[in-house]
Protein backbone atom coordinates (compact mmCIF):
# COMPACT_ATOMS: atom_id res chain seq x y z
CA UNK A 1 0.00 0.00 0.00
CA UNK A 2 3.31 2.02 0.59
CA UNK A 3 4.00 1.78 -3.11
CA UNK A 4 0.56 2.63 -4.18
CA UNK A 5 0.43 5.61 -1.50
CA UNK A 6 3.32 6.99 -3.27
CA UNK A 7 2.55 6.47 -6.96
CA UNK A 8 -0.81 8.47 -6.42
CA UNK A 9 1.00 10.95 -4.25
CA UNK A 10 3.18 11.37 -7.39
CA UNK A 11 0.97 11.43 -9.98
CA UNK A 12 -1.33 14.48 -8.27
CA UNK A 13 2.07 16.33 -6.98
CA UNK A 14 3.59 16.45 -10.27
CA UNK A 15 0.00 17.70 -12.35
CA UNK A 16 -0.45 20.13 -8.96
CA UNK A 17 2.94 21.81 -9.84
CA UNK A 18 2.23 22.13 -13.72
CA UNK A 19 -0.77 23.67 -13.09
CA UNK A 20 0.33 26.06 -10.52
CA UNK A 21 3.27 27.13 -12.38
CA UNK A 22 0.75 28.34 -15.34
CA UNK A 23 -1.24 29.63 -12.88
CA UNK A 24 1.03 31.73 -11.37
CA UNK A 25 2.65 33.34 -14.38
CA UNK A 26 -0.74 33.89 -15.60
CA UNK A 27 -1.80 35.88 -12.43
CA UNK A 28 1.64 37.49 -11.79
CA UNK A 29 2.35 38.84 -15.13
CA UNK A 30 -1.46 40.80 -15.09
CA UNK A 31 -0.01 41.76 -12.11
CA UNK A 32 3.16 43.16 -13.06
CA UNK A 33 1.70 44.80 -16.19
CA UNK A 34 -0.44 47.00 -13.60
CA UNK A 35 2.70 47.93 -11.76
CA UNK A 36 4.66 48.34 -14.95
CA UNK A 37 1.91 51.04 -16.54
CA UNK A 38 2.17 52.42 -12.87
CA UNK A 39 5.59 52.85 -13.56
CA UNK A 40 5.28 54.60 -17.00
CA UNK A 41 2.91 57.22 -15.42
CA UNK A 42 5.85 58.29 -12.72
CA UNK A 43 4.07 56.63 -9.89
CA UNK A 44 6.34 53.77 -8.56
CA UNK A 45 10.36 53.79 -9.56
CA UNK A 46 11.09 50.93 -12.20
CA UNK A 47 13.57 49.60 -9.61
CA UNK A 48 11.22 48.25 -7.22
CA UNK A 49 8.73 46.44 -9.51
CA UNK A 50 10.62 42.71 -8.64
CA UNK A 51 11.09 43.32 -5.18
CA UNK A 52 7.12 44.37 -5.30
CA UNK A 53 6.21 41.04 -7.34
CA UNK A 54 8.96 38.97 -4.95
CA UNK A 55 6.45 40.08 -1.47
CA UNK A 56 2.97 39.61 -3.40
CA UNK A 57 4.27 35.77 -4.23
CA UNK A 58 3.16 34.15 -1.20
CA UNK A 59 -0.30 36.06 -1.50
CA UNK A 60 -0.59 34.73 -5.02
CA UNK A 61 0.74 31.21 -4.11
CA UNK A 62 -2.11 30.91 -0.70
CA UNK A 63 -5.00 31.24 -3.82
CA UNK A 64 -3.27 29.16 -6.63
CA UNK A 65 -1.98 26.17 -4.61
CA UNK A 66 -5.77 24.57 -3.40
CA UNK A 67 -6.92 25.51 -7.18
CA UNK A 68 -3.73 23.62 -8.27
CA UNK A 69 -4.43 20.87 -6.19
CA UNK A 70 -7.94 20.25 -7.07
CA UNK A 71 -7.03 20.68 -11.22
CA UNK A 72 -3.89 17.75 -10.00
CA UNK A 73 -6.58 15.24 -8.60
CA UNK A 74 -8.88 15.39 -11.70
CA UNK A 75 -6.36 15.48 -14.34
CA UNK A 76 -4.05 12.38 -12.52
CA UNK A 77 -6.93 10.76 -11.28
CA UNK A 78 -9.22 11.02 -14.67
CA UNK A 79 -5.93 10.01 -16.36
CA UNK A 80 -5.93 6.78 -14.45
CA UNK A 81 -9.50 5.92 -15.22
CA UNK A 82 -9.39 6.48 -18.66
CA UNK A 83 -6.08 3.82 -18.52
CA UNK A 84 -7.95 1.53 -16.81
CA UNK A 85 -5.22 2.17 -13.65
CA UNK A 86 -7.51 2.86 -10.95
CA UNK A 87 -9.80 -0.40 -12.36
CA UNK A 88 -6.83 -2.40 -11.88
CA UNK A 89 -6.02 -0.69 -8.41
CA UNK A 90 -9.67 -1.29 -7.27
CA UNK A 91 -9.84 -5.12 -8.76
CA UNK A 92 -6.53 -5.24 -6.64
CA UNK A 93 -8.57 -4.23 -3.10
CA UNK A 94 -7.82 -0.48 -2.78
CA UNK A 95 -11.60 0.98 -2.25
CA UNK A 96 -12.42 4.11 -2.64
CA UNK A 97 -12.10 4.85 0.94
CA UNK A 98 -8.91 4.33 1.30
CA UNK A 99 -7.65 6.18 -2.51
CA UNK A 100 -9.79 8.95 -0.54
CA UNK A 101 -7.35 8.75 2.59
CA UNK A 102 -4.43 8.39 1.42
CA UNK A 103 -5.26 11.41 -1.38
CA UNK A 104 -5.97 13.70 2.07
CA UNK A 105 -2.82 12.19 3.47
CA UNK A 106 -1.17 13.58 0.20
CA UNK A 107 -3.06 17.11 0.75
CA UNK A 108 -1.53 17.61 4.59
CA UNK A 109 2.00 19.62 3.06
CA UNK A 110 -0.62 21.54 0.86
CA UNK A 111 -2.49 22.29 3.80
CA UNK A 112 0.62 23.61 5.74
CA UNK A 113 2.15 25.87 2.82
CA UNK A 114 -1.42 27.38 2.48
CA UNK A 115 -1.55 27.92 6.46
CA UNK A 116 2.00 29.55 6.76
CA UNK A 117 1.51 31.38 3.74
CA UNK A 118 -2.37 32.62 4.31
CA UNK A 119 -1.39 33.11 8.46
CA UNK A 120 2.27 34.39 8.40
CA UNK A 121 3.99 34.72 5.04
CA UNK A 122 1.96 36.77 3.34
CA UNK A 123 0.71 39.40 5.96
CA UNK A 124 4.74 39.64 6.20
CA UNK A 125 5.21 40.27 2.24
CA UNK A 126 2.30 42.73 2.12
CA UNK A 127 4.10 44.87 5.03
CA UNK A 128 6.68 45.08 2.81
CA UNK A 129 4.75 46.05 -0.31
CA UNK A 130 2.72 48.72 2.03
CA UNK A 131 6.28 50.34 3.28
CA UNK A 132 7.36 50.44 -0.63
CA UNK A 133 4.27 51.79 -1.59
CA UNK A 134 4.21 54.59 1.28
CA UNK A 135 8.13 55.88 0.23
CA UNK A 136 7.13 55.85 -3.29
CA UNK A 137 3.98 58.16 -2.34
CA UNK A 138 6.89 60.33 -0.10
CA UNK A 139 8.80 60.38 -2.73
CA UNK A 140 9.88 63.54 -5.25
CA UNK A 141 8.78 64.63 -8.56
CA UNK A 142 12.49 64.61 -9.13
CA UNK A 143 13.20 61.17 -7.86
CA UNK A 144 10.78 59.70 -10.08
CA UNK A 145 11.80 61.02 -12.85
CA UNK A 146 12.91 58.84 -15.97
CA UNK A 147 15.07 60.07 -18.80
CA UNK A 148 13.16 59.80 -22.49
CA UNK A 149 10.00 59.49 -21.06
CA UNK A 150 7.37 62.17 -20.88
CA UNK A 151 5.79 61.75 -17.14
CA UNK A 152 2.42 63.46 -15.77
CA UNK A 153 3.39 64.97 -12.26
CA UNK A 154 2.18 66.92 -9.59
CA UNK A 155 -1.63 65.63 -9.80
CA UNK A 156 -1.71 66.47 -13.75
CA UNK A 157 -0.58 69.54 -13.84
CA UNK A 158 2.59 69.03 -14.77
CA UNK A 159 4.68 66.80 -17.35
CA UNK A 160 8.15 67.00 -17.56
CA UNK A 161 10.35 64.75 -19.61
CA UNK A 162 14.09 65.14 -19.92
CA UNK A 163 16.55 63.56 -22.14
CA UNK A 164 19.56 62.30 -20.05
CA UNK A 165 19.14 61.79 -16.00
CA UNK A 166 22.44 61.15 -13.84
CA UNK A 167 22.87 57.89 -11.68
CA UNK A 168 22.17 59.75 -8.94
CA UNK A 169 19.22 61.80 -10.24
CA UNK A 170 20.81 64.69 -9.54
CA UNK A 171 21.37 66.21 -13.22
CA UNK A 172 19.26 66.24 -16.14
CA UNK A 173 20.09 66.98 -19.84
CA UNK A 174 17.99 68.39 -22.54
CA UNK A 175 14.36 69.42 -20.39
CA UNK A 176 11.19 70.18 -21.10
CA UNK A 177 8.40 71.35 -18.75
CA UNK A 178 4.74 71.69 -19.72
CA UNK A 179 2.31 72.92 -16.49
CA UNK A 180 -0.55 74.88 -16.57
CA UNK A 181 -0.39 78.50 -14.95
CA UNK A 182 -2.46 79.04 -11.46
CA UNK A 183 -3.43 82.78 -12.29
CA UNK A 184 -5.43 81.59 -14.92
CA UNK A 185 -2.92 82.53 -17.73
CA UNK A 186 -2.66 79.32 -19.57
CA UNK A 187 -0.05 77.49 -20.30
CA UNK A 188 3.58 77.48 -19.58
CA UNK A 189 6.00 76.20 -21.59
CA UNK A 190 9.85 75.50 -20.33
CA UNK A 191 13.04 74.59 -22.10
CA UNK A 192 16.43 73.99 -20.89
CA UNK A 193 20.04 72.34 -21.66
CA UNK A 194 20.74 71.02 -18.59
CA UNK A 195 19.14 71.16 -14.80
CA UNK A 196 20.23 70.35 -11.28
CA UNK A 197 18.68 69.87 -7.95
CA UNK A 198 19.48 72.58 -5.51
CA UNK A 199 18.24 71.77 -1.86
CA UNK A 200 18.00 74.53 0.69
CA UNK A 201 20.08 74.13 4.16
CA UNK A 202 18.11 76.68 5.85
CA UNK A 203 14.61 75.20 4.81
CA UNK A 204 15.07 71.80 3.58
CA UNK A 205 13.19 72.75 0.07
CA UNK A 206 14.36 71.37 -3.00
CA UNK A 207 14.70 73.17 -6.26
CA UNK A 208 15.18 72.38 -9.85
CA UNK A 209 17.78 74.87 -11.44
CA UNK A 210 17.54 75.15 -14.80
CA UNK A 211 20.19 76.66 -17.19
CA UNK A 212 20.29 78.04 -20.79
CA UNK A 213 16.62 77.92 -21.70
CA UNK A 214 13.90 79.61 -22.45
CA UNK A 215 9.84 80.15 -21.00
CA UNK A 216 6.90 80.35 -23.18
CA UNK A 217 3.53 81.72 -21.29
CA UNK A 218 0.40 81.95 -22.81
CA UNK A 219 -2.97 80.40 -24.61
CA UNK A 220 -3.22 77.78 -26.24
CA UNK A 221 -4.45 78.60 -30.25
CA UNK A 222 -3.51 82.13 -29.08
CA UNK A 223 -0.42 84.43 -31.07
CA UNK A 224 0.13 86.48 -27.77
CA UNK A 225 2.99 84.61 -26.06
CA UNK A 226 5.63 85.53 -23.71
CA UNK A 227 8.78 84.59 -24.12
CA UNK A 228 11.75 84.92 -21.64
CA UNK A 229 15.20 83.34 -21.88
CA UNK A 230 17.24 82.89 -18.97
CA UNK A 231 20.72 81.88 -17.56
CA UNK A 232 19.61 79.84 -15.09
CA UNK A 233 15.81 79.23 -13.70
CA UNK A 234 14.58 77.80 -10.15
CA UNK A 235 11.46 75.58 -9.60
CA UNK A 236 10.04 74.15 -6.33
CA UNK A 237 10.29 70.61 -6.68
CA UNK A 238 7.13 69.77 -4.66
CA UNK A 239 7.55 66.73 -1.74
CA UNK A 240 5.30 63.43 -2.17
CA UNK A 241 2.20 62.86 0.47
CA UNK A 242 3.80 62.46 3.67
CA UNK A 243 0.73 60.90 4.77
CA UNK A 244 1.29 56.95 5.64
CA UNK A 245 -1.54 54.35 4.50
CA UNK A 246 -2.12 50.78 6.04
CA UNK A 247 -2.81 48.18 3.78
CA UNK A 248 -5.42 45.65 5.73
CA UNK A 249 -3.90 42.95 3.87
CA UNK A 250 -0.19 43.90 5.86
CA UNK A 251 -1.76 43.43 9.38
CA UNK A 252 -0.71 39.95 11.49
CA UNK A 253 -2.54 37.95 12.81
CA UNK A 254 -2.24 38.40 15.89
CA UNK A 255 -3.08 42.10 15.32
CA UNK A 256 -6.63 41.00 13.39
CA UNK A 257 -7.39 38.96 16.26
CA UNK A 258 -6.87 41.60 18.59
CA UNK A 259 -8.77 43.93 16.83
CA UNK A 260 -12.93 44.53 17.00
CA UNK A 261 -13.01 46.06 13.51
CA UNK A 262 -15.61 44.08 11.84
CA UNK A 263 -13.01 44.24 8.37
CA UNK A 264 -10.52 42.88 10.77
CA UNK A 265 -12.21 40.13 12.06
CA UNK A 266 -13.65 39.26 8.17
CA UNK A 267 -9.96 39.53 7.19
CA UNK A 268 -9.09 36.71 10.35
CA UNK A 269 -11.65 34.73 9.20
CA UNK A 270 -10.64 34.51 5.34
CA UNK A 271 -7.14 33.74 6.61
CA UNK A 272 -8.22 30.39 8.29
CA UNK A 273 -10.41 29.83 5.28
CA UNK A 274 -7.47 29.57 2.77
CA UNK A 275 -5.99 26.14 4.25
CA UNK A 276 -9.47 24.77 4.88
CA UNK A 277 -10.62 24.38 1.59
CA UNK A 278 -8.01 22.18 0.50
CA UNK A 279 -9.17 19.26 2.08
CA UNK A 280 -12.76 19.68 1.06
CA UNK A 281 -11.79 19.90 -2.91
CA UNK A 282 -9.87 17.36 -2.31
CA UNK A 283 -12.88 15.16 -1.02
CA UNK A 284 -14.44 16.64 -4.17
CA UNK A 285 -12.24 16.36 -6.56
CA UNK A 286 -11.85 12.47 -5.93
CA UNK A 287 -15.14 12.01 -6.60
CA UNK A 288 -15.71 14.58 -9.52
CA UNK A 289 -12.33 13.00 -11.28
CA UNK A 290 -13.92 9.19 -12.15
CA UNK A 291 -14.33 9.61 -15.88
CA UNK A 292 -16.28 7.14 -18.47
CA UNK A 293 -13.47 6.23 -20.88
CA UNK A 294 -16.59 7.17 -23.87
CA UNK A 295 -16.68 10.48 -22.53
CA UNK A 296 -12.61 12.27 -23.10
CA UNK A 297 -10.07 13.24 -21.02
CA UNK A 298 -11.45 16.56 -19.87
CA UNK A 299 -14.97 15.96 -20.09
CA UNK A 300 -15.20 16.37 -16.30
CA UNK A 301 -13.11 19.72 -15.76
CA UNK A 302 -16.16 21.50 -16.79
CA UNK A 303 -18.50 21.12 -14.09
CA UNK A 304 -15.68 20.66 -11.98
CA UNK A 305 -14.44 23.91 -12.32
CA UNK A 306 -18.06 25.41 -12.31
CA UNK A 307 -18.27 23.42 -8.58
CA UNK A 308 -14.63 25.41 -7.91
CA UNK A 309 -15.87 28.59 -8.78
CA UNK A 310 -19.27 29.00 -7.03
CA UNK A 311 -17.23 27.71 -3.89
CA UNK A 312 -14.96 30.19 -4.21
CA UNK A 313 -17.71 32.75 -5.09
CA UNK A 314 -19.94 32.25 -2.52
CA UNK A 315 -17.13 32.72 0.33
CA UNK A 316 -16.17 35.97 -0.88
CA UNK A 317 -20.19 36.32 -0.68
CA UNK A 318 -19.28 35.16 2.77
CA UNK A 319 -16.78 37.60 3.54
CA UNK A 320 -18.30 40.20 2.63
CA UNK A 321 -21.53 39.49 4.85
CA UNK A 322 -19.21 38.65 7.53
CA UNK A 323 -17.52 42.64 7.20
CA UNK A 324 -21.07 44.24 7.13
CA UNK A 325 -22.53 42.27 10.03
CA UNK A 326 -24.96 40.59 8.53
CA UNK A 327 -23.79 36.83 9.59
CA UNK A 328 -22.75 36.63 13.23
CA UNK A 329 -18.84 35.85 13.70
CA UNK A 330 -19.80 32.50 15.21
CA UNK A 331 -20.98 31.09 12.10
CA UNK A 332 -18.28 33.29 9.84
CA UNK A 333 -17.20 31.23 7.24
CA UNK A 334 -18.26 27.66 8.21
CA UNK A 335 -21.29 27.89 6.53
CA UNK A 336 -20.21 27.92 3.19
CA UNK A 337 -17.41 24.83 4.22
CA UNK A 338 -20.36 22.85 5.60
CA UNK A 339 -22.36 23.22 2.35
CA UNK A 340 -19.52 21.97 0.39
CA UNK A 341 -18.05 19.51 2.90
CA UNK A 342 -21.84 17.93 2.86
CA UNK A 343 -22.01 17.98 -1.05
CA UNK A 344 -18.46 16.14 -1.01
CA UNK A 345 -19.66 13.36 1.12
CA UNK A 346 -23.10 12.93 -0.73
CA UNK A 347 -20.97 12.89 -4.35
CA UNK A 348 -18.78 10.21 -2.60
CA UNK A 349 -21.31 8.37 -0.78
CA UNK A 350 -24.98 9.17 -1.18
CA UNK A 351 -25.28 6.66 -4.96
CA UNK A 352 -24.16 3.49 -2.37
CA UNK A 353 -26.51 4.40 0.38
CA UNK A 354 -29.02 5.14 -2.55
CA UNK A 355 -28.35 1.59 -3.98
CA UNK A 356 -28.56 -0.08 -1.00
CA UNK A 357 -31.65 1.66 0.43
CA UNK A 358 -33.42 -0.11 -3.46
CA UNK A 359 -32.30 -3.40 -2.50
CA UNK A 360 -33.47 -3.24 0.72
CA UNK A 361 -37.02 -2.25 -0.30
CA UNK A 362 -36.77 -4.88 -3.31
CA UNK A 363 -35.80 -7.64 -0.82
CA UNK A 364 -38.32 -6.75 1.35
CA UNK A 365 -41.12 -6.26 -1.21
CA UNK A 366 -40.27 -9.61 -2.42
CA UNK A 367 -40.06 -11.43 1.06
Amino acid sequence: MSIVFRYLTRQVIVSMLAVSGILLMVFMSGRFIKYLADAAAGELAGDVLFQIMAYRFPGFLELILPLGFFIGILLAYGRMYLESEMTVLFACGVSEKQLLGKTLIGSIPVILTVGAMSLYVSPWGMKQVEAIFNEQRQATEFEMLAPGRFQSLSSGERVTYTEGLSDDKRRLEGVFIAEYNRNGKGLSIITAREGSQLIDEDTGSRFLVLEEGARFEGIPGNLDYDVTGFDAYGLKIRGGDARQKELEEGLSTWDLMASDDPGHRAMLHWRFTLPLIVPIVTLLAVRLSRVNPRQGRFFHLLPAMLVYITYLGLLIVARDALESGKVPEWIGLLWVHAIFLLLGLWLLFGPAWLNRRRLTREGRARA
